[in-house]
């Protein structure tokens, strides 16, 4: 796609996209008879002890029901954070149940599809846990799904909305690192060992780790115009404290390049498979994830991009990198629904936008073939920038 084109496309979608907010947000004034958003959250399990009170702590937000397959884990939510909702052991039941505005999908990634649809058919906005769907061909339906009756959709991560990422996007328009050439990205640990999920099918690494940098690196550079990657399997089975041994059966350790146009290409690692004395929580961690080289300079991105610690840019050979931005700003990797809501009672457009979450699920999924057939997977998504910026 040359320059001109893209441009329209972003300028169509940003329209299309406000012209959404408006109506949606007309309906859910002429719906809604509460100064607060009613969120109904699906999935009590251990992502759901950072959602509540997130959540909670926002004054345009009421959780009004609680919901997992495993009861009692909605019913112990409920209790741990007084949260006073009522509980339901399945969606039907839910969406039956306490009339809510917006569900919040926390459950194990495959069912995401299947259970966004059900919300969306039932009249609620979803902000879902990545990934949106399974497959791009899912989640594109539920976005037209969404459309046709006024309602938002949004997807996890929400990598955009720290000052870090913002930063990084001035320093990039702004021609400090001169020609944008190269980038990586990388984030691992030694796998969780609480679910089966994330090694079964439709699970994987990239859908659980991928995610966050491919979200970043494409928010910075522009959608991917193509995909080459290989995957693998390195430990064949995992021991899972709630099942026993289970066999893998996605991959547990993945390269992927993405061609971002202009010359610019960048490469993301993810595995379940990788040592780091940090923990799966990273706390503390020192080292970079995302490094963004030009002919003038280059960002390094100190942490994790879903829990960051600084930006270095380096742009001279006469001093060190400085260190920037090591305040997060308030910036939490939970924050997004708590954002999408508050963004509907406001009556304002968030950073985050669904296109981009389809188009990383795209790239997920491009890279799988591309793998197994040994190719090049050319993509047809995009989005808007998060910033309102074309390179």
């Amino acid at each position: 796609m040359n320059e001109i084109s893209r441009k329209e496309f972003l300028k169509m979608t940003a329209m299309s996209g406000a012209a959404i907010l408006l109506s949606s947000l007309e309906s859910f004034a002429k719906e809604s008879k509460s100064s607060k958003l009613r969120i109904g959250v699906i999935g009590c399990g251990s992502v759901s002890n950072r959602y509540i009170p997130h959540l909670q702590s926002s004054s345009l937000i009421e959780i009004v029901s609680l919901c997992d397959i495993i009861y009692e884990r909605a019913l112990a939510q409920n209790q741990e954070y007084k949260v006073n909702a009522a509980t339901y052991p399945n969606i039907d039941d839910m969406l039956k149940g306490v009339p809510f505005d917006m569900m919040i999908t926390l459950t194990d990634m495959q069912q995401h599809g299947h259970l966004n649809k059900k919300a969306l058919m039932a009249e609620k906005h979803v902000w879902s846990e990545k990934p949106i769907a399974t497959t791009y061909a899912e989640g594109k339906a539920l976005l037209e799904l969404a459309k046709s009756k006024n309602l938002r959709l949004w997807g996890a991560p929400a990598v955009v909305n720290s000052p870090q990422f913002s930063f990084m996007a001035k320093c990039i328009q702004e021609g400090k690192l001169g020609r944008v050439a190269s980038a990586h990205g990388q984030y691992g640990h030694t796998g969780p060992d609480w679910s089966s999920f994330f090694y079964e099918k439709d699970g994987g690494s990239m859908p659980d780790l991928g995610v966050y940098n491919i979200a970043t690196l494409t928010g910075l550079l522009g959608p991917a115009l193509s995909v080459m990657a290989m995957t693998s399997i390195v430990n064949p089975e995992r021991m899972i404290y709630e099942k026993g041994l289970v066999k893998v059966e996605v991959e547990d350790n993945a390269h992927i390049l993405m061609d971002h146009g202009k010359g610019i290409i960048s490469h993301v690692m993810c595995g379940f498979n990788y040592f780091d004395p940090h923990g799966h929580e990273a706390h503390g961690q020192q080292l970079h994830s995302i490094q963004i080289f030009g002919d003038k300079g280059n960002l390094r991105l100190i942490g994790y991009d879903w829990e960051t610690n600084g930006v270095y840019l380096d742009d001279s050979y006469g001093h060190p990198a400085t260190l920037y931005h090591q305040e997060t700003g308030g910036y939490v990797w939970q924050e997004g629904a708590t954002k999408v809501a508050e963004s509907i009672i406001n009556k304002t457009e968030p950073k985050i936008n669904v296109e981009h979450a389809l188009h990383v699920l795209e790239i997920m999924e491009a890279a799988r073939k591309s793998s197994a057939t040994g190719t090049k997977v050319n993509l047809q998504s995009e989005f808007k920038y998060p910033l309102n910026t074309v390179l």
